[in-house]
């Protein structure tokens, strides 16, 4: 079979590599037919990921079709079409257990292995461990397209921000950063009745496509963009402040939107310190989260996204084939150039 292997910084090869095959029993062969590339696959190839070494199939995100099972799944058939998430999960572990896979000890203490631990899904087929629990079936009224971007970026979005924001009925909220995640915050927050979204970025394409996914205000970043966010509350502050870019300067500027008793709910990876105000914050009695994405929402946005509630669609904005991965990689790397969100990857036929 063929696969998009990591060659080290800055090098990568799509080329022949040996077939995926059931290891264990609790596996699955998934013959890959839609995948996506996600901002940490833009970190492995800038060598920011010591965990993936050179020879790695990379992608943690697909959609296809079962072509063999191991002796132990019960729960998939060849032939099924499937949604391969980005969290891989045993189901009986304490993290599991807990409602938290991201941290499966199974699996070696974080569910995200796909990409990073073992091989990936940008490649023709991809072995699937703990298919069982970990898999999802893609109902026949969901499109490979719609259903791609439910195995990381909009989960992501609604688990990590809006949820662990606690959005509610009536709430006013701000999403820092409206790449493909801080849009799928967005596009969420009206499941959990938020009045108002402001998005704040400083691309005008993505600003532009934030208000399609349900912002009900823009602010473009400026010298005034807290002053600006502040006055859209009338002087009181959000009551949610969602970063979704992962930047010393975002998660301070999502901090100081937050009225007091509010939660600023961090979905950015970061890769440096962040140095917060404390003197400042702590008397305001705000809540602070952050965290991994554990998918455990799936099942909801598969429901939301079938009855036509969520248009996941909208976040693709680009196609191509196995064989244009070079382009779709230079695409998603320069998305502000190119007015791209998310890319969408099949075989040539």
């Amino acid at each position: 079979m063929k696969a998009l292997v990591y060659h080290g910084p800055g090098k990568k090869s799509w080329e022949e590599v040996p077939d995926a095959v059931i290891e264990d029993s609790t596996d699955v062969v998934v013959k890959v037919d839609t995948t996506t590339i996600c901002g940490t696959d833009l970190h492995i190839l800038s060598g920011d990921v010591a965990a993936v070494t050179e020879g790695r199939i990379l992608g943690h995100e697909a959609v296809g079709t079962v072509t063999q099972i191991g002796d132990s799944v019960t729960s998939f058939s060849v032939g099924d079409r499937v949604l391969v998430p980005a969290v891989t999960k045993c189901g009986r572990c304490a993290y599991c257990q807990s409602g938290m896979p991201s941290h499966c000890q199974t699996v070696g203490g974080v569910g995200w292995i796909l990409g990073h631990l073992i091989d990936g899904t940008q490649a023709e087929f991809v072995r699937v461990p703990y298919a069982d629990t970990s898999l999802y079936a893609v109902p026949d009224d969901i499109s490979n397209e719609q259903a791609i971007f439910l195995a990381d970026s909009l989960p992501t979005g609604y688990e990590v921000g809006v949820l662990a924001g606690k959005v509610r009925p009536g709430s006013t909220v701000a999403v820092v950063g409206a790449g493909a995640v801080g849009l799928a915050a967005i596009l969420t927050t009206g499941l959990w009745g938020a009045a108002r979204t402001i998005a704040i970025d400083s691309n005008k394409f993505r600003l532009e496509k934030a208000l399609e996914f349900g912002a009900t205000d823009v602010v473009e970043v400026g010298p005034g963009t807290v002053a600006d966010v502040i006055a859209l509350t009338d002087g009181l502050g959000v009551d949610v402040a969602i970063e979704a870019v992962g930047y010393p300067e975002t998660l301070l500027t999502a901090a100081s939107l937050v009225r007091p008793g509010g939660t600023i709910a961090n979905v950015g990876v970061h890769g440096t310190p962040v140095e917060l105000p404390m003197q400042d914050l702590w008397i305001q009695n705000l809540t602070f989260t952050m965290g991994l994405v554990d998918t455990v929402s799936i099942p909801t946005l598969l429901k939301m996204v079938g009855t036509g509630r969520i248009r996941s669609e909208l976040m693709g904005t680009h196609s191509y084939t196995f064989d244009e991965f070079d382009r779709a990689y230079d695409t998603f790397a320069h998305a502000a150039d190119n007015k791209a969100l998310k890319v969408i990857i099949s075989p040539s036929s």
